[in-house]
């Protein structure tokens, strides 16, 4: 039977392929594109999502936020609006037909002129405070800093177009700068649009949770003491605890920790670093907790996890071996 989404994804597969032809994760030329390519499903891989629009030529794949699984393939868009610790596992890929993907990272700081140019100043405010009490009233899947939605034919063909820039390399300082808005305007009208439009208020919620997030990105290792993470964000502690969940799907300490065990597997994988001393480098004053902790992330003890880990590293055909993080920005 036909299927006319295939159809559509046919452009996109053979100009990934054409410039990802080894797995692995490949830079191009176009600031904040990242392809992607692999050729077998792979074991569960942690690493940190940054804002960023995804969309998967070929394949599926399956991304846990806290306790919470999205699903997507080549009738999706991923869209994260935080930097948020996950974890993500490619669920179909052959070396027939290998996963393929793009990522293109979101510059939050161009929504708000976009904003600008979209509304007129008293509809923007109608605007803002509507989507704020969205988020604000609406349910913990409705306030997530990631979501699933449909591929828009609108959303696709910006995204082919940004794509075919890799074949005109001459024409990407016009070009880009077009495309790259067209995209934020379509994820504007989209219906997730209410995330990124909370993200470009200064003062809003959201603002005020990313940077409690990019503080505790920055300070893992530190011991976290909730009400002065309140008190630099200016919120309440129960406000903080509450959005910080409502957005991340996990406590401010949960997100912590997370971070924490991400950096001290990729100490131990990347650097040889022994349990005791990356579990130390990471914030943790016991052994036996840090432990503890990294077998109920990963499923086994530090040093068999990080073996397994470099092993399976080591066995990828890629030239270049890849960082532990899913793919190089936030893998699509």
């Amino acid at each position: 039977m036909f299927d006319p989404s295939a159809a559509r994804r046919e452009p996109f597969v053979e100009i990934i392929a054409r410039f990802a032809r080894e797995d692995g994760d490949h830079a191009t030329p176009v600031p904040g594109l990242t392809l992607h390519r692999r050729s077998e499903q792979a074991v569960p891989s942690c690493g940190a999502y940054r804002p960023s629009f995804a969309l998967i030529a070929q394949g599926a794949k399956e991304v846990t936020l806290g306790h919470e699984t999205y699903l997507y393939g080549g009738s999706d868009y991923l869209l994260t609006s935080f930097d948020l610790p996950v974890t993500s596992q490619i669920v179909q890929a052959s070396p027939e037909k290998p996963y393929l993907s793009m990522i293109f990272e979101i510059d939050v700081a161009k929504i708000p002129p976009l904003l600008a140019l979209l509304d007129r100043p008293a509809a923007a405010a109608d605007d803002a405070r509507d989507a704020a009490a969205a988020l604000s009233e609406g349910t913990a899947a409705e306030q997530r800093g990631m979501s699933v939605a449909a591929l828009t034919s609108e959303l696709e063909d910006a995204a082919l177009r940004l794509l075919r820039l890799l074949d005109r390399p001459g024409d990407i300082p016009a070009l880009l700068p077009l495309i790259e808005q067209e995209l934020i305007f379509r994820l504007l009208t989209g219906p997730h649009a209410a995330r990124l439009r909370q993200m470009a208020m200064a003062e809003s919620q959201s603002n005020q949770i990313a940077r409690a997030c990019a503080w505790l990105k920055e300070h893992y290792a530190l011991p976290l003491r909730i009400e002065d993470l309140a008190r630099r964000v200016s919120m309440s502690v129960s406000s903080l605890h509450h959005h910080f969940k409502a957005i991340t799907a996990m406590s401010p300490m949960q997100y912590q920790k997370q971070l924490r065990l991400q950096e001290a597997r990729r100490l131990m994988v990347e650097t040889m670093l022994d349990a005791g001393s990356a579990g130390h480098q990471v914030g943790y004053e016991s052994p036996s907790q840090f432990s503890r902790e990294y077998a109920r992330q990963f499923g086994a003890p530090p040093l068999r996890d990080a073996g397994r880990t470099r092993r399976s590293l080591l066995d990828r055909p890629s030239r270049e071996p890849d960082r532990l993080s899913p793919e190089m920005l936030s893998e699509g």
